[in-house]
């Protein structure tokens, strides 16, 4: 993971940030200098146990100690070698030869290889972010990784989108772990700024969820993104309900006042715990019910919402929403997508529809 200096440039920057795979650079570079010094440690103690088998010759009595020992294995395994202290018995040359230089070889081929996987990581961190930029399109960018835009992804995957498809523009500190940790890609920087939304690729993104803790950033930013992508559907969260209008006009499709959404739902649960527990419910993925929006099946044109499985609250006819009782949508039409409330886990004995592979009526020809 980058330090606190390198986030401070990339958040300037605008860097890409990708999700590491296994072990990261960092890891493997702590294990090689492990390793490094277990070769040192041991090369040391075989010279310091066996120093009777060695002379130095600035040493008037010739006798090595443990710091001897320290010095000749650093000059030995550097392959430095001044020669001041050598091996003088049979045995201690014969460990020389057949233990202490396979050990040399070892820690130059450790200190070479360490060398080559930083310069080789850095290579392999540009590909993969060049790799990323070719194949990225048709995806989901995320502006803030606060409570919200985690909640946001956490539902997007729940639902089906990929971790790939989901990019975060966040400024970087605990975002870019967070992301991370989910793993998620991360361009760091100002989603207000053209430049760091580019490299998020955001002209190729079929949605951008704004979601940063500051309103005048997410019109800033809402303005940006549609500036560079005309045809994006942008869902903007507010704080104040009076900021809404102006997001909309700055391009937003769809437009969460998350102080006013919390105010209600606390004051449901205040007026009636029960309600408040169903809406909570309605909002919890993957327990009791949810809502979701289906195709209509084949088999479910002309038909009136009411007599459906699921219970039907909306149809959306034509890109307008109506109520399930409007006489408008009294008879199902072919190409209406329904809003329906449902159970979140679907059970064998009571199966959702068009969760099975049942014809809609968009696959007829």
């Amino acid at each position: 993971m980058p330090d606190d200096q390198e986030r401070h440039e990339q958040s300037r920057h605008g860097f890409v940030v990708l999700p590491d795979r296994g072990n990261t650079i960092w890891r493997a570079l702590a294990q090689r200098v492990a390793l490094g010094v277990g070769i040192i440690a041991v090369t040391v103690l075989l010279v310091y146990l066996d120093r009777n088998g060695y002379v130095d010759s600035n040493d008037p009595t010739g006798k090595i100690n443990l710091a001897d020992s320290i010095y000749y294995t650093t000059v030995t395994l550097s392959t430095t070698g001044y020669g001041d202290i050598a091996p003088v018995a049979e045995h201690s040359r014969l460990i020389s030869a057949f233990v202490i230089t396979p050990l040399r070889i070892a820690f130059l081929v450790l200190l070479i290889g360490t060398t080559l996987e930083v310069a080789a990581a850095q290579g392999r961190r540009m590909l993969r972010i060049a790799r990323w930029r070719r194949h990225m399109s048709d995806h989901v960018v995320i502006v803030g990784y606060g409570t919200k835009g985690r909640s946001a992804a956490e539902t997007l995957v729940n639902n089906g989108i990929s971790r790939e498809d989901i990019v975060v523009v966040d400024k970087g500190g605990a975002a870019v772990s967070d992301a991370h940790a989910d793993g998620l890609a991360v361009v760091t920087g100002d989603a207000t700024r053209s430049g760091v939304l580019q490299r998020a690729g955001v002209e190729r993104a079929t949605q951008v969820i704004i979601t940063t803790d500051r309103d005048d950033s997410n019109v800033l930013s809402t303005l940006t993104v549609r500036q560079l992508n005309a045809g994006a559907y942008i869902v903007a969260a507010v704080r104040e309900h009076e900021n809404a209008p102006l997001m909309k006009q700055s391009g937003a499709n769809s437009v969460i006042t998350s102080s006013d959404a919390v105010g209600r739902l606390l004051g449901l649960s205040s007026l009636s715990p029960t309600l408040g527990t169903v809406m909570e419910d309605l909002l919890t993925y993957g327990e009791g019910l949810e809502v979701a929006e289906r195709d209509l099946l084949v088999s479910e044109v002309g038909q009136q919402p009411q007599t459906l499985p699921d219970q039907v609250i909306a149809v959306v006819r034509d890109e307008t929403v109506y109520r399930y009782f409007d006489p408008t949508v009294t008879q199902l039409a072919r190409g209406d997508r329904l809003i329906v409330v449902r159970p979140a886990k679907e059970l064998p004995w009571a199966p959702r529809p068009g969760t099975h592979g049942e014809e809609t009526d968009l696959d007829e020809t």
